[in-house]
């Protein structure tokens, strides 16, 4: 069920970019003959039909690069938390350093997103240890360690989540984009050799198809890889705040359980 959302936005990409192929480029009146692909003149989404049906293909990659990288970017913004992140890991090291535990995690529960999540798990652990004797000055770090990286490997892959399809997207749409410009340039020779004699439509059919299939691709790759770097940038960036954070909390218990 995990991958539902998924499965949902590729099967509508796919079936929203094939009705608009099929009936809105391909509109009947938007051609002179609707059988040899000659579009009227001057009608671009006619023109852009004689690519052929890899064009609904790569229009349905543009769909998918296009709603995962909003909803990266909403569920990363989300993941930051309410707060911006080096102002509340300042925050919340000036309440552990006055030994304000309580205080901590009141705010990490107000910053909430995957930095007040993880903070919070070493926070409430160390709470837990903090005075128990069966625990010596190392072992109660080691405890607060333990809950803070498995809170990490809960929040990392939600943070890397989806970033695969858009590097996959990246791939395959310059790929069929390429598959589309060979067909296209087939077409357009195929027709030369049977007619014996340059057809100007026949040719110029062939060659929109392959030009159209190559600006599609490339087209959806460029959004694709744009998305995909920037979201890793992003992500590196948020989980070396992170760490910055789980750094400085652990001094802090560090020094604490020391005195």
């Amino acid at each position: 069920m995990k991958n539902l959302f998924n499965i949902i936005v590729i099967v509508l990409s796919l079936v929203v970019s094939a009705i608009f192929y099929e009936f809105i480029m391909g509109n009947p009146d938007g051609f002179v003959d609707l059988l040899r692909h000659e579009p009227k003149p001057g009608n671009m989404l006619a023109t852009i039909y004689t690519g052929g049906p890899l064009v609904a293909l790569l229009m349905s990659f543009i769909l998918i690069g296009i709603t995962f990288s909003i909803e990266r970017f909403l569920s990363i913004t989300k993941a930051q938390g309410k707060n911006n992140p080096e102002t509340f890991v300042k925050e919340l090291s000036g309440l552990l350093s006055q030994g304000n535990i309580e205080g901590a995690i009141a705010l990490c529960d107000s910053q909430r997103g995957s930095i007040g999540n993880v903070m919070r798990a070493g926070i409430e652990r160390f709470k837990e240890v903090q005075s128990d004797p069966e625990y010596s000055a190392p072992a109660k770090i080691s405890e607060v360690q333990r809950a803070i990286d498995e809170q990490m490997n809960l929040e990392t892959p939600l943070l890397e989540k989806n970033l695969v399809i858009l590097s996959t997207v990246a791939s395959i749409s310059t790929m069929v984009g390429l598959l589309g410009t060979t067909l296209g340039m087939i077409k357009a020779f195929q027709a030369l050799a049977e007619s014996g004699t340059v057809s100007a439509t026949q040719l110029s059919i062939g060659i929109s198809e392959a030009l159209y299939n190559t600006a599609g691709g490339l087209f959806g790759a460029i959004i694709a890889i744009v998305a995909y770097n920037f979201f890793t940038t992003k992500v590196d960036n948020f989980v070396y705040v992170i760490d910055e954070g789980i750094l400085s909390v652990t001094e802090i218990f560090t020094s604490m359980v020391r005195k």
